[in-house]
């Protein structure tokens, strides 16, 4: 356990790590995992002291926003493999130690307040990155975050979102990201969707979608910005596919659908219940849909009908 979870820093400490799926179900299928993962990431920023002087050059961070180049790291040798190797590959990929990440599991969520009066909400199966030394830096690398930004003209808030940037103009907004897909959604004041580029302004009551089929711009309802964290997903035409993401991020279970039951679209509320089986008892027929539990998960499929 100690060496997988060793291969997990190495690679979930890589800025332009994007497996996160296979992270999840690693972490879940045993319930001790994680707290060795915790303590090795713990520990890791002690690991600058055991590092021996010799120096190798590795490229810096993605997320660097100095010059792109390579910068000197020291080289471990001798003593355990898994010690030199967690040494060499974590303490050069984040060359930054200013940079830190935050992870959530699915169903789990987290409150961040950074020290410029932002306050950043994660929902469950969210990663996301932040900068000890500027609190008007963040980077969601997947998942879905809530944010209330202290507005400061001079100095905007700067969410980055694959390779997409999203610049606060006093606003309350919420992101989705997964995969190539990106959803946000804003409640109060404005956001400016990629400000040297498209620059398109988000009001409140705006909305955009960006996936694989190209970027849409659309009317929301305020209310629905961000509503998990009033333990409710509002939708309007929505596709079962992207529900079935969002029930599974904010409730931790895992879920799926067929093709027929994924292309139907839903407007309305469902309230989120931690009860499974009550659950979907009440959210798949509300969606027009049946739910059957397969294994540790759920199947969502067409047709009415009490969960089985």
């Amino acid at each position: 356990m100690n060496e997988e979870a060793l291969g997990w820093v190495i690679r979930t400490r890589d800025p332009e790590f994007a497996d996160w799926e296979a992270f999840t179900a690693w972490l879940e299928a045993d319930s001790a995992r994680a707290p060795v993962y915790d303590a090795l990431m713990a520990a890791d920023a002690d690991l600058a002291g055991i590092v021996p002087a010799e120096p190798v050059t590795i490229a810096t961070p993605a997320n660097d926003a100095g010059s792109r180049g390579w910068r000197p790291v020291r080289w471990l040798t001798g003593g355990a493999i898994a010690a030199a190797l967690v040494g060499v590959v974590s303490v050069g990929l984040l060359n930054r130690p200013d940079i830190y990440t935050v992870t959530t599991r699915p169903g789990e969520t987290r409150s961040i307040a950074l020290d410029d009066g932002t306050r950043v909400e994660l929902n469950g199966g969210t990663t996301m990155r932040f900068d000890r030394h500027d609190a008007r830096f963040a980077a969601l690398d997947s998942g879905e975050a809530a944010f209330t930004v202290r507005h400061d003209a001079a100095n905007p808030f700067r969410v980055t979102v694959g390779d997409a940037l999203f610049e606060d103009a006093g606003t309350v907004f919420n992101i989705v990201h997964t995969g190539s897909a990106t959803r946000i959604g804003v409640s109060e004041g404005k956001v400016i969707y990629n400000p040297k580029a498209e620059a398109i302004a988000l009001p409140a009551g705006r909305g955009l979608s960006e996936d694989e089929s190209g970027l849409r711009v659309m009317d929301i309802a305020t209310d629905a910005v961000a509503s998990w964290r009033q333990g409710r997903l509002t939708y309007a035409n929505a596709p079962v596919t992207q529900i079935s993401a969002d029930i599974a991020r904010s409730l931790g279970v895992r879920l799926s659908a067929t093709p027929g039951a994924g292309a139907v679209r839903f407007t309305g509320t469902i309230r989120l219940d931690r009860d499974t089986v009550r659950f979907f008892g009440q959210a798949a027929p509300l969606m027009g849909l049946s739910a059957v539990k397969q294994g540790d998960g759920w199947l969502l499929k067409e047709g009415d009908g009490p969960p089985r």
